[in-house]
């Protein structure tokens, strides 16, 4: 707690160096009393710290009993309001505690937290986000930097995790002994350069089966991204038997009909807007090819499916990548869309376990998981993403990925990474749509 208390106080003043009135909010647990530390700090740097607690303070852990005493022997003011005025707010109420319903004082305080009077800073994690989902209480702190002690937790990257810590910070407070893991954050991947003496045929085939009607452009999306991403050559199969068999913006894509190509060396994409006639073509996509990405209208099929499940599920280990949105997961385990939100984590692992095959789960903090694999969790990527198609870009884009060979968890990782960093490198006065994100690969 001593070095906790010394971290934040520290923290605090680089973020604002001129803060003179600075209010810490404490609760009722050890996450109060780093707190109280850093109040006890601040005081001793010149600092006009106001301490507000909760009224049942008086049964503190025994260890943040002491800070409080040493904060009060300092001087530091104490007071049942709020101050008037503040310069900084350091919300020390609830941390990595038991999300709880919130008494009248608590939502009181919280509400001024988020009222923008003053920069926030979140003790370990924002009150009443849940340190290992993400799923946030309807009211919550929205801090603009969140200090982690410890460990990172991995609600602070996924689900309303990215929305309520603003900018996170890490200080392991001088620890070296190793903690287990529950998940790995997704790290930029390493860019490995093709070598001269290769060809088309070295970096795979990808072949795209979808596009029903009205939805060609789901299919197109998926390809283009597979040609973009890297893949040797792209094949296309729409479902819509009456559209144009030709796509004049990227002659480089060769249309068959679903008959005409052997899945057998092929990484199939199925499903980008394959609307309910996919459901025909995926037993025979699921026993042939020999790598498999299920996106969309092919998952939604699966989810109707006990048989294909089975079939699925005996495919070689890691030769499938299904790509659930938080909707088509709750589909696929039977669950509301909010249990999927609740647990990303869990999810994503029970499907990958299910299939034995290798899960994106989408959505903000995108979960990467595949039996005995530590899940990542990715931390690229921005609401800008959240626009129609930027799913199948990203279906294409880890189609080849996988078709190039290699470890094909850390393929599905890369090819993760990359999609969010588009978004996070584009410009903010220009409007990312699907197809730019695919030409941007």
């Amino acid at each position: 707690m001593q070095r906790a208390g010394l971290a934040i106080a520290k923290f605090a003043m680089a973020l604002a160096p001129h803060a003179k009135t600075i209010w810490i909010a404490c609760g009722p647990g050890n996450n109060g009393g780093d707190g109280y530390e850093a109040s006890w700090h601040l005081k001793s740097w010149g600092k006009m710290p106001t301490v507000t607690c909760l009224a049942n303070t008086n049964r503190l852990p025994p260890d943040a009993a002491i800070s409080k005493q040493k904060a009060l022997d300092a001087g530091v003011v104490f007071s049942d309001t709020i101050p008037t005025h503040y310069d900084l707010c350091i919300d020390a109420l609830f941390g990595i505690g038991r999300v709880r319903p919130w008494n009248d004082s608590t939502a009181l305080w919280i509400n001024q937290i988020n009222s923008e009077q003053a920069p926030v800073l979140s003790v370990d994690i924002p009150s009443g986000l849940h340190a290992d989902t993400g799923e946030a209480e309807k009211l919550h702190v929205r801090a603009h930097y969140t200090l982690s002690l410890l460990t990172l937790k991995p609600g602070l990257f996924t689900a309303d995790g990215r929305e309520a810590c603003g900018e996170i910070w890490f200080d392991a407070l001088g620890m070296t002994n190793s903690v287990q893991a529950c998940a790995q954050l997704n790290s930029e991947p390493v860019v490995i350069t093709r070598a001269h003496n290769t060809h088309k045929g070295s970096y795979g085939d990808v072949w795209v089966v979808g596009g029903g009607a009205g939805m060609t452009g789901a299919a197109l999306l998926a390809a283009q991204a597979a040609l973009y991403g890297g893949s040797g050559r792209v094949y296309v199969s729409l479902l819509d038997v009456t559209a144009i068999q030709l796509d004049i913006s990227q002659p480089e894509l060769m249309f068959r009909a679903v008959d005409d190509v052997a899945a057998k060396t092929m990484t199939v994409v199925a499903g980008c807007g394959g609307s309910k006639v996919i459901a025909q073509h995926l037993t025979n996509l699921v026993t042939d090819s020999a790598r498999l990405v299920l996106d969309a209208d092919g998952l939604n099929a699966l989810a109707l499916d006990s048989t294909l499940q089975t079939l699925l599920s005996t495919r070689p280990p890691l030769t499938t990548v299904l790509t659930p949105h938080p909707l088509e997961a709750a589909r696929l385990m039977n669950i509301s869309t909010s249990k999927v939100q609740a647990n990303r984590l869990e999810v994503a692992q029970t499907l990958a376990d299910r299939f034995a095959c290798i899960v994106v789960l989408k959505g903000s903090g995108t979960v990467i998981a595949a039996p005995a694999t530590l899940p990542r969790v990715n931390i690229s990527g921005n609401a800008r993403l959240a626009t129609a198609g930027t799913g199948d870009v990203l279906a294409g884009l880890i189609a080849a990925r996988l078709a190039a060979g290699g470890d094909a968890f850390a393929r599905v990782c890369e090819a993760v990474f990359h999609h969010g960093q588009i978004a996070n490198t584009w410009s903010p006065s220009t409007p990312l749509t699907a197809q730019a994100l695919a030409r941007a690969l």
